[in-house]
């Protein structure tokens, strides 16, 4: 009995100190990342602003706000739909931290499902942060989830029905804010930050908008852009003027039975121009093999190299991989070249943006080059 008691004693308090640690682990996930808003900010709002419901939610989120000096087009960049593809966050930081406008307006998100950042994806592995090293330091930032955290929308249905189109999916899709458009003001908490964004784009006006994803290299639509129909001509435009620069990107319409997702509902029910993004991201993949912040940073598995021999993946892939320089790069490039074709075909709409780095300036200084210091 005195074993047992013994025993008993000790697994009771090496479970408590293993609860202590793990707990505050997770509850590091909530620590939004430093974003050091550069000299072409001239304003940050919440996303409450346009929606009063989320206001001291994990759903409210920053916006970043740049007004050039003459009017213009106006531009959403959305990063961090999914937490766990990190160009798309680090695109937008990269956009905060150095762009400059000379005309029109931008309006950028860094973390579009701010929920989705903290925590992680279930029994995937992931790290749940990852650094960059600048020239002052190193910077930190979240590897989050792609759905919003269940403690902040729970339970999921069996089934998620889509609102606007009745549309039905798996039941844990209905935390995933990309199958949530265009929001319900009554919704679940994703809906509602869809709603909010949204009303965003309605109440500015916004001319267009960019969604920035990643996908894993066995995903079919991948390098790709993807866009609504009445975006189409300025999509088509950018693509081309990317194969120029021999950047290879394929363009793929919205699926008019594909319902929630940006390019198609933003598209509908708003006058946005909306367009999807997706780079190659190895850490998302079925075929990866160690989840850690090397392959997050790199793009570099050993697993991948052996399905591009084996013709698996629908992306070019060897030993150098897709580090996440190329990945932001091609993202803030393809952006560059929508707002360009949307002022060439529509002059009234054009966005001058200058200071931002493209592909070629971030593989060759390193993405840490164009992130700002962070004040101690």
């Amino acid at each position: 009995m005195r074993g047992n008691k013994t025993t008993g004693t000790i697994l009771l308090v090496c479970s408590l100190a293993i609860a202590f640690i793990a707990g505050k682990e997770f509850k590091k996930m909530r620590e939004p990342e430093p974003i050091i808003k550069g000299s072409g900010v001239t304003e940050v709002k919440m996303l409450s602003d346009y929606f009063s419901e989320l206001k001291g939610t994990n759903a409210d989120t920053e916006i970043y706000i740049m007004k050039g000096k003459e009017e213009g087009g106006s531009a959403l960049v959305l990063g961090g739909t999914h937490g766990n593809e990190p160009s798309g966050i680090m695109s937008a930081v990269v956009l905060i931290e150095n762009a400059q406008l000379e005309k029109g307006t931008l309006y950028v998100i860094p973390r579009t499902n701010n929920s989705g950042l903290t925590h992680n994806d279930p029994q995937e592995g992931s790290p749940q942060r990852f650094t960059i090293k600048t020239k002052n330091g190193e910077r930190w930032f979240r590897y989050g989830s792609r759905a919003t955290n269940p403690l902040d929308q729970w339970p999921d249905p069996d089934v998620y029905i889509h609102a606007s189109s009745g549309q039905q999916l798996s039941g844990n899709e209905t935390r995933n804010i990309n199958r949530a458009y265009p929001g319900r003001p009554d919704g679940t908490t994703t809906e509602k930050a869809a709603y909010g964004i949204a009303e965003l784009i309605r109440k500015n006006n916004i001319d267009m908008t960019v969604d920035l994803h990643e996908a894993s290299p066995e995903y079919p639509v991948i390098n790709a852009m993807v866009a609504h129909d009445r975006a189409m001509g300025i999509a088509s435009t950018a693509v081309m003027n990317l194969e120029f620069e021999n950047i290879a990107i394929g363009l793929e319409p919205s699926p008019v039975t594909l319902r929630g997702l940006t390019h198609r509902e933003l598209g509908d029910f708003t006058n946005t121009y909306a367009v999807l993004m997706e780079t190659a991201n190895p850490a998302q993949g079925r075929l990866r093999g160690k989840t850690d912040e090397a392959l997050v940073l790199t793009g570099i598995d050993p697993t991948y190299v052996k399905a591009q021999k084996l013709g698996r993946l629908f992306v070019p892939y060897d030993e150098n991989g897709h580090p996440l320089e190329e990945r932001v790069g091609r993202h803030i490039t393809s952006f560059l070249e929508l707002v360009k074709s949307m002022g060439e075909l529509e002059p009234e709409k054009e966005i001058i943006i200058e200071n931002v780095p493209v592909i070629g300036d971030l593989m060759e200084n390193g993405l840490g080059h164009y992130l700002n210091e962070v004040q101690k």
